[in-house]
């Protein structure tokens, strides 16, 4: 009679056949999981490749502006002038003579705006220490009314025991001149390298689509370029232009409001509008202060200084509100975090110019993003994939790559890129 200590062991069960720990919960295989961590380590290595060129990027273009400022500044005027080059293209102007046209058509109506503005400034110079003694005046009969706040100020240093504020030293600083004088050949010169590159870029535009279009290997990627750069193209141009219309009507309103109150050149303060509703938020903003300080000197009481600000104020939250999102639509709406933080980003590399390029920039930027794939950073952190618009964008590129290549040919064919 056999033993029973000497019945066969089954044997183990493979690694691969274990059960799941639940019914129909699939185990992933070795590769697969192996596949995985390589894709999450080398999308943490290009987060943080990305995340430290980001906070590079400041000191380059900061340190060579005097290379970048004009690139991006040619770039952005190009994609404004390239339609006004070709209607005068197709109206039967050579593409040389169109380009160069658009460019001098700009820089006419720049040096007439500039005009306006600054010949009554240099006239109103004329009466600036009358207006110094007048604010001096007015501000101390204004100090005047608040005695009782600095009587309190010094009670309540004498019972806290704070000694006496003391002196400041003041360095002194170069003169406005000065700063002019040194700043003037640089800012020529860029200003020259600025349209130079302009022209250049309006002039070889068909050249430049036919390159970018029509050389690439795969149709996915022909298409993908022909629809980023029609995006550009409409998004900053479309924005630029209509804000142009928007904030000139906002200066007109300004001047014939500063005309009914009476001011000097009501021409200028139309411009100053104008010029400073291109600063999103900082600009109005500066402007309410602008004309508060002036009304205030005019005027010299608080109920008729507050006029010129708030009826601005007035105009202003219209605009913003009611014209503006009813002529752009939603597809230009963009969140006013990124506006702040773009505006701050680029006035501290560039300053004002900076300031300026800061909208159309981010535009630039948002629709590259939109065609190539948005870094989702904060999903990431919770295991989320870096771009998980990826795979889908694969797979519509290769649905489309019949009809793609024709479209692109098509695109690159049109001479106004």
């Amino acid at each position: 009679m056999p033993d029973p200590d000497d019945s066969p062991v089954p044997p183990a069960p493979a690694p691969d056949s274990v059960a799941p720990p639940y019914a129909g919960a699939p185990v992933p295989g070795q590769p697969a999981v192996f596949a995985a961590q390589e894709l999450r380590l080398i999308s943490t290595l290009v987060a943080l490749i990305g995340i430290g060129l980001f906070m590079a990027l400041p000191f380059v273009l900061s340190v060579g502006s005097a290379v970048f400022l004009p690139l991006v500044s040619a770039l952005i005027l190009s994609i404004v002038l390239t339609p006004l080059a070709a209607e005068l293209t197709r109206v039967g102007l050579p593409n040389v003579v169109a380009s160069m046209l658009a460019v001098l058509l700009f820089v006419t109506f720049l040096l007439l705006v500039v005009a306006l503005i600054l010949q009554p400034a240099i006239a109103l110079l004329d009466d600036l220490p009358g207006m110094v003694t007048r604010a001096s005046q007015q501000i101390a009969r204004l100090r005047s009314n608040f005695d009782w706040l600095n009587d309190i100020n010094r009670a309540v240093a004498r019972i806290s025991g704070r000694p006496p504020a003391s002196r400041e030293v003041v360095v002194a600083a170069p003169s406005l001149i000065e700063q002019v004088a040194v700043a003037t050949p640089s800012v020529v010169l860029e200003t020259l390298l600025t349209f130079l590159m302009a022209f250049f870029m309006i002039e070889s535009r068909g050249r430049l689509r036919r390159h970018l279009l029509l050389e690439r290997s795969s149709p996915g990627s022909t298409r993908k370029a022909a629809l980023l750069l029609r995006e550009i193209q409409d998004r900053v141009g479309t924005y630029i232009l209509t804000v142009a219309m928007i904030n000139l009507g906002i200066g007109l309103i300004t001047a014939v409001g500063a005309w009914l109150l009476g001011w000097n050149a009501p021409i200028m303060w139309g411009g100053i509008a104008a010029l400073l509703n291109f600063l999103p938020y900082i600009g109005p903003l500066t402007m309410i202060g602008t004309l508060g300080l002036v009304s205030i000197v005019t005027y010299g009481t608080v109920p008729f200084a507050l006029v010129a600000p708030l009826a601005y104020l007035g105009l202003h939250t219209i605009e913003a509100n009611v014209v503006t999102p009813s002529v752009l639509g939603r597809r230009f709406t963009v969140n006013p975090v990124l506006i702040l933080f773009a505006f701050s980003y680029f006035t501290w590399i560039w300053g004002a110019i900076g300031a300026i390029l800061s909208v159309p920039l981010l535009l630039t930027l948002l629709a590259t993003f939109d065609h190539l794939g948005k870094p989702n950073l904060i999903g990431f952190a919770f295991g989320e994939p870096l771009f998980p618009r990826l795979p889908e964008i694969a797979a519509g590129e290769e649905a489309a790559a019949g009809g793609g290549a024709s479209t692109s040919q098509a695109d690159a064919g049109q001479p106004e890129g």
